[in-house]
């Protein structure tokens, strides 16, 4: 009985379209089992049902980091028009509880005026007992995340003896019954004001997303708090100077200024601009020039910033606040030209800090994602040559590649120790984060020229477009100039020959592959780590390594140019060139054999450096000439 494959493929993009359940990608190949179809019919609807399921899990990883990032800038839209602390407060423990999926979340105060910790907020508690608990500072999970100013999680909480168990806490955590409690830290600067929390009633692990998640979630809540303490100062400070108009002024002009940022900073948010908007936009508000300066940049260092800095400082007349997220210093945005900043400008610069750890985790997550699907087409051109070329056109085209293209495949490694040898019993921590600093480096490359990479082999694999009068050999010496240059260290190259449409063919991709593997070897053996090059930059050694076997190549890439002057001329040069090195490079043996003149064979040898160039006697040109010479006369005999 014939069976419409395609259409049941097509049935799995419908599923897709309307968000079905996982349940649901069974029921095509069940259908397609009940009219009959063929192993291979099921084999292809098993593949296209793992495909989709993929796309499935993948959309909705998209759709859970939108919603988080979603929910990360509603906040910071709150902050910037903060009128109600306890409004605000509350909306983040519900986001957090929500995106979580926990079924509680809850926020703790510390009172340092009753040397104790309250709770603030509360989402999802059914226990008065636990909604009234007053804590002693140091005791439970949250005085273990306040001791430390880290995140800590427990996946039992009354079997954890790394805290402070306490008759009262216990008390209220078994009445509210909770089991997995995740605490992170609420910072003002280095000190820790409160800690928030997100628990289950049951066990479960949080993962390190979600905890960086709830660690963002708790930085906008400190915001929060300071700013509302900001702006009960501000209103003491008019209350007790309102006879003083003129610093009443003053001071409402700024306010009002640091309202207009947080507003511009939100425009920027919601209409997606970039880091250097963030500080084009500041520059304006702060009348000075703020520059967005790399981790590892000199105003950077002098300024002693770390990831969990929360307050502006000062160096001289530069004031500078750390770009961070989870702890993770990304850099600082650093303001010149105005070394008075007030409090209030202070904060402003904090708080676009923090708009710009938004933005930067953003587009990091974007770019992870694209690099994984980079990485996933690479790999299965590598390993299912057997794949539907219009499938992988397809995925190529939602990367903006074109597989249709003349490509070429690179092998790249930053070369060290060979594990195994004096030095190097294995695989390092330093060659792993190595071989990740290279991968990282070799997806921005692929990304930025249309092509793929992949990590592979202890190494990592490219697939790039091949340009209009490029060469295999020039993209392999460019591409180790420029992941060297990136990583500030060599990096090794081997190319395949050119691969003209890998679409139409994807089982020649593992072959180049492997091509280049040993073109990268090769360059390793002949101590020329940190150099790119093919197979056809490699001489007669180049013969040994190509799949192709580009003989005719290889001749006239090194004699070429004293066959076809032959060819011109009517000369003798090669002949002479067989014989010179048949009498073991002597002209007088030579003039013998050829039955001339010494002077001619002297004349004859003076025009073959002219076409080859000074060193052709050298060991390694000889020998390359010689070989090629034997091919070219087993050519010339199998033409005749």
């Amino acid at each position: 009985m014939s069976h419409d494959m395609s259409h049941d493929q097509a049935s799995y993009l419908e599923l897709l379209a309307r968000g079905a359940a996982a349940e649901a990608y069974d029921r095509p190949a069940l259908l397609a089992r009940a009219e009959g179809a063929g192993p291979e019919a099921l084999a292809a609807l098993e593949h296209a049902k793992r495909l989709a399921l993929r796309v499935r899990a993948e959309l909705a990883e998209r759709r859970r980091r939108e919603a988080e990032l979603s929910a990360l800038f509603e906040t910071a839209h709150d902050l910037a028009g903060l009128r109600d602390l306890d409004a605000v407060l509350r909306a983040i423990v519900q986001r957090a509880r929500s995106l979580l999926g926990t079924e509680v979340a809850y926020l703790c105060l510390n009172d340092p005026a009753a040397g104790d910790t309250y709770m603030r907020v509360t989402e999802g508690s059914v226990s008065a007992r636990f909604q009234q608990l007053r804590l002693g500072m140091g005791e439970g999970l949250g005085g273990l995340v306040a001791q430390t100013a880290r995140p800590y999680v427990t996946d039992s909480y009354f079997d954890d003896p790394r805290f402070q168990h306490t008759r009262t806490i216990d008390s209220g955590v078994r009445d509210e019954g909770l089991v997995a409690i995740l605490g992170v830290p609420l910072m003002l600067g280095s000190q820790v004001i409160g800690v928030l929390f997100a628990a289950d009633r049951h066990a479960r692990v949080f993962e390190r997303e979600q905890i960086a998640l709830l660690g963002s979630f708790a930085a906008h809540a400190a915001v929060a708090i300071d700013t509302a303490n900001l702006l009960g100062e501000t209103r003491t400070a008019l209350a007790e100077l309102e006879k003083a108009n003129e610093i009443i002024k003053e001071h409402s002009a700024v306010i009002e200024r640091a309202s207009d940022v947080h507003d511009r900073l939100t425009e920027l948010v919601l209409r997606g601009g970039g880091v250097h908007d963030v500080a084009s936009a500041l520059s304006e508000v702060l009348d000075g020039t703020v520059e967005f300066a790399h981790p590892d940049s000199p105003s950077v260092t002098a300024l002693e910033l770390t990831g969990t800095e929360g307050r502006a400082k000062r160096h001289g007349e530069v004031w500078g606040a750390a770009v961070s997220a989870g702890g993770q210093l990304l850099g600082a945005l650093v303001l010149r030209g105005h070394p008075g900043l007030d409090p209030v400008d202070q904060r402003t610069l904090e708080r676009a800090a923090m708009v710009t750890s938004l933005l930067l985790l953003a587009r990091r997550s974007a770019g992870e994602a694209e690099q994984r699907v980079r990485g996933e087409l690479l790999d299965d051109l590598l390993d299912a040559p057997d794949r539907d070329p219009r499938l992988l056109r397809e995925r190529a085209v939602r990367l903006r590649a074109d597989l249709d293209a003349p490509h070429v495949v690179l092998a790249a490694r930053i070369d060290g120790p060979v594990p195994g040898t004096a030095g190097a019993p294995g695989v390092t921590e330093r060659e792993t984060a190595d071989r990740r600093r290279l991968w990282s480096a070799a997806s921005h490359l692929a990304a930025t020229g249309q092509g793929l990479a992949a990590t592979r082999d202890g190494g990592t694999v490219l697939l790039l477009p091949l340009a209009p009068g490029d060469t295999a050999a020039e993209l392999a010496r460019r591409t180790a100039g420029q992941l060297g240059g990136a990583l500030r260290e060599p990096v090794t190259i081997g190319a395949s020959t050119v691969v003209e449409a890998p679409a139409a063919r994807p089982g020649v991709i593992a072959e180049a592959y492997a091509e280049a593997r040993r073109c990268l070897d090769a360059l390793r053996l002949l101590g020329r780590s940190g150099d790119g090059a093919a197979a056809q930059d490699l001489g007669f050694l180049g013969l040994l390594l190509a799949d192709t076997r580009d003989i005719e190549g290889f001749v006239d890439r090194t004699i070429g140019e004293v066959v076809g002057y032959d060819l011109r001329r009517g000369t003798d040069l090669v002949r002479t060139l067989s014989a010179y090195f048949a009498s073991g490079m002597s002209p007088a043996r030579t003039k013998d054999e050829l039955h001339v003149h010494v002077n001619t064979v002297a004349q004859r040898l003076e025009r073959v450096a002219r076409l080859l160039g000074p060193d052709w006697q050298s060991p390694a040109r000889a020998l390359e000439i010689q070989l090629a010479l034997r091919l070219h006369a087993m050519s010339e005999a199998v033409v005749r």
